[in-house]
């Protein structure tokens, strides 16, 4: 086989439609718009436009909510933990704040605290201090012989 005899699989290319080309290729005058018209003119979009019937996204009902004050908790899973603990960088024997989560890289930022979910196994003795936890995951850090202690986040309160 030689480059000259190489060649695509069949239906793998398809040709490019030249439109706009004479009577005789089939899509020329017009290039297959119609006759005048909105549509048939160039730099024209008309998404979700039905022809001045009300559109079908503003039929349908509006639902949900977002709640423009909602916490927003850095997430992390016990196994995860106890990786950084068996690696060494995290400390097991001192408590394992925040900051510590912070600094060993595990977390990039604290958000508005830090919650601990029970995803992993924990095996070591672990001193845990974090803004929330799941109670799975506090069962397996007891389970484990540590403690977790959920720290009520730091609420900015306003005297009224």
């Amino acid at each position: 086989m030689k480059l000259n005899e190489l060649s695509d699989n069949p239906g793998a290319t398809k040709k490019r439609k030249r439109v706009g080309r004479g009577p005789g290729s089939g899509t020329g005058k017009m290039g297959g718009r119609g006759i005048k018209g909105q549509k048939s003119r160039s730099g024209v979009a008309i998404n979700g436009y039905e022809g001045g019937q009300m559109p079908l996204y503003q039929r349908l009902p509006k639902r949900g909510f977002n709640k423009p004050n909602r916490k927003s908790y850095a997430v992390v899973n016990l196994g995860l933990i106890q990786k950084f603990v068996d690696a060494g960088k995290l400390d097991a024997k001192a408590a394992i704040t925040e900051d510590a989560l912070i600094a060993s890289g595990l977390v990039r930022r604290k958000r508005d605290g830090i919650r601990v979910l029970a995803k992993g196994e924990v095996s070591t003795k672990l001193n845990i201090e974090v803004t929330g936890a799941s109670k799975s995951a506090v069962e397996a850090v007891v389970k484990a012989g540590g403690s977790l202690t959920v720290a009520a986040p730091v609420a900015e309160t306003s005297e009224a």
